[in-house]
């Protein structure tokens, strides 16, 4: 700090603005030494997480209004409010009664506790099922009419309601149709902003690599990811700790008629509760980011019925099938061994937003400005990539650029945790692994489901110090080529036989708390 700006190289400036906008110069942090005076506030004009308010929600969300779960929409906000969420999207299935009679309904409810919840950012979207494939989120920021819109885009576009749900080519356009109408609404200024993202893409393998980009690169604004890890992680719990001891997230599941048929049988099973497509090092995620454009993961609850709650819904599904409502819940006294955990219990999605706004969480979540973690394995995640030409840091979802044969840094910032998560213990990280990915550019055949030029560079280990923060850095010299980097945490419990990377979870007796894992979404290196 006794060193003036003008002294020093780009680098170093651009190191020293991070440390002080996230609070670190003068702690003493673990794995990172003393480091020395003063804090500063965050710069608002370059990109590092010290500009983002990061916030935590959850955008698959199910209540009385879905054929297959039972809460009130109230009951759902409030359990994510006690988890400490700050945004929260309910997405009811689409259906025959929930297009007729729910939508409206479901709109009234969500008012009322968006008024109870003043703090609270509360969407109504839909879980569309898309067309030719399975589930999606669907959600939008509009100025009037919010209800009205979401019904409409359901009652054109649903395959359960008018009946596109088989995989054929034909129903593969009405899913793009749909996004282009979502597009058009856009551009018209009926919809201020609008987001797609695929829930459980690998669950029954339907999602084929080409319909994945080809959402992608038809609304490449609206469609722009996935969920990194599935709700129902209740559900592998032993039968032992009063669970069903089935498999994580309900991925139990084998190659069905609908399923893309070039996919290998892994893909059926979660990986340390993730998805295949995001766990597997040099799979599907990442092919996709080696084409050089963003697509984004997430993590939610797809909260149906919560494991451990004495509530069950009184009412058959005829009742459902002619109102587009289930009765409220009510207390049968006894211990359920549901699959799902509470919005915010478990997973969540932490989001960088510029301010606290609809539109804010939308365009973070757009822009890739996410990272995602279960069972509270981290308080908080502060990424920034910079080069050694002094241009301005870039964090999650970002990109930057290097002169060819230059160095490029990357810094992390690892909150760890110090409360108890819901499982009745303050998860360790024990491991952080950088992971690089080379750029290649698009592919010549849109089904690739992998690329070869993926690998962990650096595997940091955390050991706790006076402050729980440990701060980690990497530097990529003499760079010719355009890549990526993301990161992979874990408590270290559970690897695959001989590695880092997370086991194929079995098909069931799997406590979720004892394997926990946090993922980030990736940055861009380009090279001139």
């Amino acid at each position: 700090m006794s060193v003036q700006e003008r002294e020093l190289r780009p680098l170093d400036v651009s190191r020293r603005r991070f440390l002080r906008n996230a609070g670190l110069l003068g702690a003493t942090v673990a794995g990172a030494g003393a480091l020395t005076a003063g804090t500063a506030s965050a710069s608002p004009t370059w990109d590092s997480p010290g500009r983002y308010q990061w916030l935590a929600g959850d955008h698959h969300i199910h209540t009385q209004y879905s054929n297959d779960a039972m809460y009130t929409v109230e009951q759902q906000v409030a359990g994510g409010v006690r988890n400490g969420l700050d945004w929260m999207v309910i997405t009811d299935h689409g259906y025959l009664a929930h297009e007729k009679y729910a939508v409206q309904q479901t709109y009234a409810d969500v008012l009322a506790s968006r008024r109870k919840h003043r703090g609270l950012l509360l969407w109504q979207g839909l879980e569309w099922n898309t067309p030719a494939a399975e589930h999606a989120t669907v959600f939008f920021d509009c100025s009037h009419d919010e209800a009205q819109m979401l019904q409409t885009f359901e009652r054109l576009f649903d395959g359960n309601v008018n009946g596109t749900n088989p995989s054929s080519p034909a129903n593969e356009l009405a899913a793009v149709q749909g996004l282009r109408w979502l597009d058009a609404q856009v551009r018209a200024g009926k919809i201020n902003s609008a987001l797609f993202l695929a829930n459980h893409p690998s669950r029954n393998g339907r999602l084929s690599p080409h319909e994945l980009r080809n959402w992608r690169d038809t609304a490449p604004h609206i469609a722009v990811g996935m969920e990194g890890s599935p709700g129902a992680q209740a559900d592998s719990t032993p039968v032992a700790l009063g669970g069903n001891g089935a498999a994580r997230g309900g991925y139990s599941n084998s190659p069905g008629v609908d399923s893309w048929p070039g996919y290998p049988l892994e893909l059926y099973r979660t990986h340390g509760g993730f998805d295949w497509m995001t766990a597997k090092l040099g799979g599907l995620w990442d092919s996709m980011l080696a084409e050089g454009k963003g697509w984004w993961i997430t993590s939610n609850s797809d909260s149906h019925r919560n494991f451990g709650d004495t509530l069950t819904s009184p009412s058959p599904d005829a009742d459902y099938n002619a109102t587009g409502k289930h009765l409220d819940p009510v207390d049968s006294g006894v211990k359920h061994s549901w699959a799902d955990f509470w919005p915010g219990q478990y997973s969540r999605t932490v989001v960088g937003a510029t301010d606290r706004s609809y539109r804010a969480v939308m365009d973070g979540i757009r822009n890739g400005r996410v990272w995602v973690a279960m069972g509270g394995l981290l308080a908080g995640l502060e990424v920034t990539v910079f080069s050694d030409e002094g241009g301005w840091p870039v964090t999650l979802g970002g990109r930057t650029t290097v002169r060819r044969g230059g160095n490029v840094t990357v810094l992390i910032v690892a909150r760890l945790a110090t409360r108890p998560n819901a499982g009745g213990s303050v998860p360790k990280l024990a491991r952080l692994d950088l992971i690089q990915g080379q750029v290649t550019g698009p592919v010549a055949d849109r089904d690739t489901f992998a690329t070869p030029n993926v690998r962990v560079v650096e595997s940091f280990e955390t050991r706790r110090g006076f402050v729980p923060v440990a701060v980690f850095q990497h530097t990529f010299r003499n760079v010719r080529a355009p890549f990526y980097v993301r990161l992979r945490g874990t408590d270290g419990n559970v690897h695959a036989d001989g590695s880092i990377e997370p086991r194929m979870d079995p098909a069931g007796g799997v406590d979720p708390w004892s394997d926990l894992w946090t993922y980030s979404n990736p940055i861009f290196v380009d090279v001139r």
